[in-house]
């Protein structure tokens, strides 16, 4: 399979017609290869406009969602980045050309260094992988500039957004069933606003579902 060519018609054929048109969103999903992130019984499929199940609750969320919501974080250059619910690597690699340095947060620090070798060999070396929890995030490293979830969530995560940067963006895809919306939250002091400028579904990041309640 032509995986070059396979990456540029994601970008041309599913990225542009859908209203990414940042130059530096489509550059960026354009330069990392998908395929070297899955299996070998998925790479034919890297670059199909759906999420992929990896098995043992890993998952590549499909690329035009991922596109709509770096075009919706308005990353600049200079920005610290923290990346949750992806723990391929694939996320945090192309935020990594966006940005000057990404964390990564993963649940799974035993495939850490696995993680990190592939991500060397493909030049990620801004993107730095920490163990922590998805429920605590990584607030001994922030403040940032911008959270990324990977994961669909119900509503906003409180505990991510106080370790927002003034105007620090939190972007994630809020979902009700099968119907969701990149939403983004800007932090103005102790306030933050949210936008929710495209729809878009992907499978629900577990750690951060709420909690049932008390049943006697």
């Amino acid at each position: 399979m032509d995986f070059d060519r396979a990456r540029r018609n994601m970008v041309e054929n599913q990225l542009r017609p859908n209203r990414i048109e940042d130059p530096r969103v489509l550059a960026a999903m354009g330069s990392v290869p998908r395929e070297v992130f899955v299996p070998a019984s998925l790479k034919g499929v890297a670059y199909s406009d759906e999420d992929l199940d990896l098995g043992d609750g890993r998952r590549l969320i499909e690329p035009l969602a991922l596109a709509r919501m770096l075009q919706a974080a308005e990353t600049r250059p200079g920005d610290t980045a923290l990346v949750i619910g992806c723990e391929t690597g694939y996320v945090a690699a192309v935020l990594g050309k966006l940005v000057t340095t990404v964390f990564m947060l993963t649940e799974r620090p035993g495939e850490g260094e696995a993680v990190e070798r592939l991500l060397a060999g493909l030049g990620c070396e801004n993107v730095v992988i920490q163990p922590g929890d998805p429920r605590v995030g990584l607030p001994e490293l922030a403040p940032f500039d911008v959270i990324l979830l990977a994961g669909s969530v119900v509503e906003a995560p409180h505990h991510l957004l106080e370790q927002l940067a003034e105007g620090g963006r939190l972007v994630a895809v809020t979902s009700h069933g099968q119907c969701g919306h990149v939403t983004v939250w800007r932090r103005s002091g102790d306030s933050f606003g949210a936008t929710r400028p495209y729809d878009a579904w992907i499978p629900p990041l577990e750690a951060l579902l709420p909690q049932p309640g008390f049943v006697f």
